[in-house]
């Protein structure tokens, strides 16, 4: 299977660039995924495509202001620093732009000094791990400093940085919001929950592989970068119990999804622990936990459309991005949404 099998044309005009005022007020595609219906709602209305006793099952990662801006202490060229993964106090794996510049032992300086790091490591594809040295509150620091590391294909400033997180984001360690969570609001979820459906929580921090195209022909070479996972006992608990009373099991965004599917045994029933996954979900691929997701519209040849593609069929998936595209949906994070089940 080639990576241009899930190539289509976006006109740039649809990819939205700001959040809407009400979270809830996105458009809604809903699919049939065994036959490929296709119907249009708005996102406060998913509620009428839930049941009593089903499980939405949502990513409580929290985006960090990953991206800082500072420059070195030899030139004084400005560098600019993508924060991936953090291996203890000080030390962290980053991207840096321009890569070529930034060596190893090189300074570099951030926010008049506030903040300063040498670079320890040089690893691949830009990435470095880098040691900080700060006086104060990491988090503190990182607040003041850092800026939300918005996709780059969004080129306007985001004004208020929580509505690039989820209302229920809680443990922070993200390089990237779960975007189909941004559609909810505290009264949608009470309301829901008013319903008899359950809330089972993952935690799944979104990293590099968010802005990482698939380079490679053949999509069964690509290599799937590897996130940090939670899965507690309580939330396993939550969605076996779902599964054993015959809820369905809903994710909310291709995070979630991967999350459950990671820890899933043969039977579809979920383990608690926590650790790294690199799993790549594409077509052929058999689903074992979910029975439904919540998504937005993703980026042609990225391994987001494939997860969709391997969970409603490749022709399911692609004829309903054709018809957003007629329909003018909203592309991407800040975007609409689509409810496959």
């Amino acid at each position: 299977m080639k990576t241009t099998d899930f190539y289509f044309d976006l006109p740039q005009y649809l990819i939205a660039q700001t959040p809407l005022e009400d979270r809830t007020s996105s458009r809604l595609m809903v699919i049939n995924k065994k036959n490929g219906e296709i119907e249009h709602e708005r996102f406060f209305n998913i509620i009428n495509y839930l049941n009593e006793g089903d499980c939405l099952v949502l990513n409580d990662t929290r985006v960090i202001p990953a991206r800082l801006f500072g420059e070195k202490q030899d030139t004084g060229g400005k560098v600019e620093l993508l924060l991936l993964n953090r291996f203890d106090k000080t030390r962290w794996e980053v991207l840096v732009k321009p890569g070529k510049k930034a060596r190893e032992g090189d300074i570099i300086i951030f926010g008049n000094g506030i903040l300063s790091g040498k670079i320890e490591t040089i690893i691949d594809d830009g990435k470095r791990i880098i040691n900080f040295e700060y006086d104060g509150i990491w988090e503190e620091i990182l607040d003041k400093l850092g800026e939300m590391p918005l996709p780059p294909y969004i080129y306007e400033k985001l004004e208020n940085k929580e509505r690039y997180q989820t209302v229920y984001s809680k443990y922070s360690g993200s390089a990237a919001a779960p975007t189909a969570g941004l559609h909810f609001t505290e009264k949608l979820l009470e309301k829901i929950k008013e319903k008899g459906v359950k809330i089972a929580y993952v935690t799944l921090h979104v990293g590099l592989g968010t802005f990482r195209p698939v380079k490679v022909e053949d999509i069964t070479m690509h290599k799937m970068h590897s996130e940090f996972y939670i899965m507690t006992q309580d939330n396993a608990d939550i969605i076996n119990n779902t599964k054993n009373s015959g809820g369905r099991i809903i994710s909310v965004g291709t995070t979630s999804a991967r999350t459950i599917e990671c820890c899933a045994d043969k039977n579809g029933y979920v383990v608690a622990g926590e650790g790294w996954t690199d799993i790549f979900i594409y077509p052929g691929y058999r689903f074992k936990c979910a029975d439904g997701i919540i998504t937005n519209f993703h980026l042609p040849e990225s391994t987001l459309i494939m997860l969709v593609s391997a969970f409603c069929t490749k022709e399911i998936t692609l004829n309903a991005y054709k018809t957003a595209i007629e329909n003018e949906y909203r592309f991407f994070s800040f975007g609409d949404a689509m409810l496959i089940i």
